[in-house]
């Protein structure tokens, strides 16, 4: 069974929409949790990092999976 109206409605690349999200999970992080201030401590760096992991994760998923 195959969803064309979804099909449709998705014409963003998938790769595209996760890095898109990653780049507001980012400002957000920087503007709300204020990565980028002088008094980061090894909290705010840690998250930055397991947001960058995700990230890294969802790319390669999103690129293995848009090549089948």
């Amino acid at each position: 069974m195959e969803f064309h109206y979804l099909k449709k409605i998705l014409l963003i690349n998938k790769s595209t929409l996760v890095i898109a999200l990653y780049v507001l999970g980012i400002i957000f992080c920087a503007l709300v949790l204020e990565i980028w201030n002088e008094e980061t401590n090894i909290f705010k760096a840690s998250i930055a990092l397991v947001w960058t992991a995700i990230f890294l994760i969802a790319l390669f998923y999103t690129d293995k999976y848009d090549q089948k």
